[in-house]
């Protein structure tokens, strides 16, 4: 099972979805082989209505699952290949075969699901009024992601279901402060951050979901989690996440907040007598989505706060590796994940404070939702 949690990963991000789109992905595929597991005689389905059959191969079940939703929304070469594969290493024979029909049958109900859910549907990006706070697109591809606006979440009555308040007004105090603290921690060149400070910053620069799902997986083994355990585990954080994004983006489009780049390079035309313009700014990282609110912070709230729900508690030692650092950060308590995310966004000079605390309450709000009605 844990096999094809690492093919999907591979496949969506081969596929070239950004982080947020991947991880919705995920979730579909980890309802898939959740479904196919209790379809096994382990739990209860959660989408799909198929007759339970102990006698299948639990390998080519949930193999052939997730390989016939994978080939629907994320098709590729490499995956033929692995399915290929992999089937070759499941002994024939009738638990095979039955295997096979349990999982095409789990996917079908699974699409059936999800069709018309409006991931392929082109979005037109149009570019409100320049003006002060807002947002510009600070690359020449498309905006990141602008398809999840129209995107059905998996579990959330709706994408605008937690839509937070905004962001702070560009006259206040709070907000001076917020531009001050990015200018002069998440400055490129600038000397404010230390070599630790800058090693954090990139450490999470990696595609996250690729970064997560690596992490996920190595937890399901160092817990030895059964086949049911584990699938449960993956479903319920993915799945998470998945709808944390789509809500973090919704907000992200309604809203449309500028980046620090241009809030820093424009200050003079904010209204407040508390910033400083400096048109030479350039941030660490770049990221072609609007700021408020923070995607990671999103992201990293709802992985966490699923896991604590999972596993009833935040202690919860967890490894994370990145392959931007080549480094693997341990950590023994959930939410010191989330605050070295919030601070690492900042240090990149991605994101102004603001909008990483109201990412890590719109992913706490949204797990804690999909989490009461997704176990």
């Amino acid at each position: 099972m844990l096999t094809w949690s690492r093919v999907a990963a591979q496949s969506i991000v081969a596929s070239g979805r950004p982080p947020a789109g991947t991880e919705v992905l995920m979730g579909i595929v980890h309802i898939a082989i959740a479904d196919t597991v209790a379809g096994l005689g382990h739990g209860r389905q959660y989408v799909a209505d198929v007759r339970p059959d102990r006698s299948a191969s639990a390998a080519s079940a949930v193999a052939t699952a997730a390989y016939d939703v994978l080939k629907a929304r994320a098709p590729g070469a490499a995956l033929e290949t692995a399915y290929t594969d992999y089937l070759a290493g499941v002994p024939d024979g009738r638990a095979k075969t039955r295997g096979i029909a349990l999982g095409r049958a789990v996917a079908a109900d699974v699409l059936a699901w999800r069709a018309g859910d409006g991931f392929e549907k082109p979005v037109t990006y149009v570019q409100r009024p320049p003006g002060p706070g807002a947002w510009e697109p600070t690359a020449a591809t498309p905006p990141v992601d602008l398809v999840l606006t129209q995107v059905r979440p998996l579990v959330l009555r709706s994408r605008a279901q937690f839509r937070p308040d905004g962001p702070d007004p560009l006259t206040s105090k709070r907000y001076a402060r917020d531009v001050a603290e990015v200018a002069s921690l998440g400055r490129k060149d600038g000397t404010a951050r230390s070599a630790r400070q800058t090693e954090t910053a990139m450490f999470w620069a990696e595609h996250t979901a690729q970064q997560w799902s690596r992490a996920l997986v190595r937890l399901a083994e160092e817990r030895h989690l059964g086949l049911s355990e584990a699938a449960r585990m993956l479903a319920l954080v993915h799945v998470t996440i998945g709808d944390a994004l789509i809500a973090c983006w919704e907000a992200k489009y309604h809203y449309r907040f500028w980046r620090p780049v241009h809030a820093i390079q424009r200050a003079d035309s904010d209204g407040n007598p508390r910033t400083t313009a400096d048109p030479t700014w350039q941030p660490l990282l770049g990221a072609n989505h609007p700021d408020y609110p923070s995607g990671h912070a999103c992201f990293t709230a709802g992985a966490t706060r699923a896991l604590q729900a999972y596993f009833h508690t935040s202690r919860v030692p967890l490894t994370i590796d990145s392959l931007v650092t080549g480094t693997a950060r341990s950590y023994d308590r959930l939410p010191a994940i989330r605050a070295e995310v919030q601070e690492a966004r900042i240090l990149s000079g991605l994101h102004f404070r603001h909008a990483m605390q109201e990412g890590d309450l719109l992913g706490t709000q949204v797990a804690n939702w999909v989490t009461h009605r997704f176990r």
